[in-house]
C-alpha cells in the first residue's frame, strides 16, 4: 500500500516537472520591478519560469516586428498590443489591461521637488531627465504633461533623454539630473517612497497610462504563457502590482 502511494506521488512530481515550462516575455522598463516580484509569485504558485526582457515598448515592438520569439507582452501602453493584434502578431481576444501607471516628478534630493511641481518653472532647475516619447509611453505622458503646463519651450534645452524610462531613472538615481520624469513604481518600495523627494503628476495632465498585455503569435500554443495572463487577474498579482503605485 505504501509502496502504491509513493509510486503515485512519484508520478505526480514527474507531471509536474514535465508539464512546468519557461515563458519569454518582453516587459516594459518602468513594470521591471513588478515583474519581478511577479515571476517569483507566478514559479511558485504555478511551477511555471518567466524569462524577462525589460525595455522601452517601441524598442520591444521593433523586435517582435522582427521576429523575436517572445510569447507575452507586458507594454507600457494599450496601443501598441492593440496594433500587434491589428498586425496579426497578437492573439485576438487576449488582450487586457493589467495595470495603470502614474507618472511622477522625482529627485533623490530631499525636497527639492514641492507637491506642485513648481520647480518645472525654477531656474534652479538645470538638467531634467525624461525618457524617450517616441519610444517610451511613459516620455510622451512627460512631454504631454509639460506642454499643458505651459513650460516645454523654456525646459527643452534643459532635457536629457533616456532611450527608456528605465535609463532616465538612472540619471536621476545618478545624479547626472536634478530630477525627472519617471514612473511611480521605480521610486517606491511597499508603498512608500525609498528617497528623495517627488510630485504625483495629476492625471489630467496627460493621456492615461493604461498598460496593456497581449498573447504573441509564439506563446499562441503555449499553456504556461495562457496561464501567465490568467494570473494577472488573480488577487495576489493584483495586490502585488498595487503595492508599487499602480492602479487597477
Amino acid at each position: 500500500m505504501q509502496r502504491w502511494i509513493l509510486g503515485w506521488l512519484t508520478f505526480g512530481l514527474i507531471c509536474t516537472a514535465v508539464q512546468a515550462a519557461d515563458v519569454s516575455v518582453a516587459v516594459a522598463a518602468n513594470f521591471s520591478a513588478p515583474a519581478q516580484k511577479l515571476a517569483q509569485a507566478f514559479e511558485q504558485d504555478s511551477g511555471h519560469r518567466l524569462r524577462l526582457s525589460p525595455g522601452s515598448t517601441g524598442s520591444l515592438y521593433a523586435q517582435i516586428r522582427n521576429g523575436a520569439p517572445f510569447q507575452v507582452l507586458l507594454a507600457a501602453d494599450d496601443a501598441t498590443p492593440f496594433k500587434l493584434e491589428q498586425e496579426g502578431l497578437g492573439i485576438a481576444g487576449t488582450r487586457m489591461t493589467y495595470a495603470t501607471g502614474r507618472l511622477a516628478l522625482w529627485s533623490r534630493q530631499a525636497g527639492l521637488v514641492d507637491a506642485q511641481g513648481a520647480l518645472l518653472r525654477s531656474p534652479q532647475l538645470q538638467r531634467l531627465a525624461v525618457a524617450n516619447p517616441r519610444l517610451a509611453p511613459y516620455g510622451a505622458a512627460a512631454w504631454e504633461a509639460m506642454t499643458n503646463l505651459g513650460v516645454l519651450a523654456d525646459l527643452q534645452p534643459r532635457l536629457v533623454q533616456g532611450d527608456n524610462i528605465a535609463q532616465t531613472y538612472q540619471f536621476v538615481a545618478t545624479g547626472n539630473a536634478q530630477a525627472g520624469f519617471v514612473a511611480l513604481s521605480q521610486v517606491l518600495q511597499d508603498g512608500q517612497l525609498r528617497e528623495g523627494s517627488l510630485w504625483r503628476v495629476p492625471q489630467t495632465l496627460h493621456t492615461p497610462l493604461r498598460q496593456d498585455a497581449v498573447l504573441l503569435k509564439p506563446g499562441q500554443d503555449s499553456a504556461a504563457a495562457r496561464a501567465l495572463l490568467a494570473y494577472l487577474r488573480s488577487d495576489k498579482a493584483r495586490t502585488i502590482i498595487r503595492s508599487f503605485g499602480y492602479e487597477l
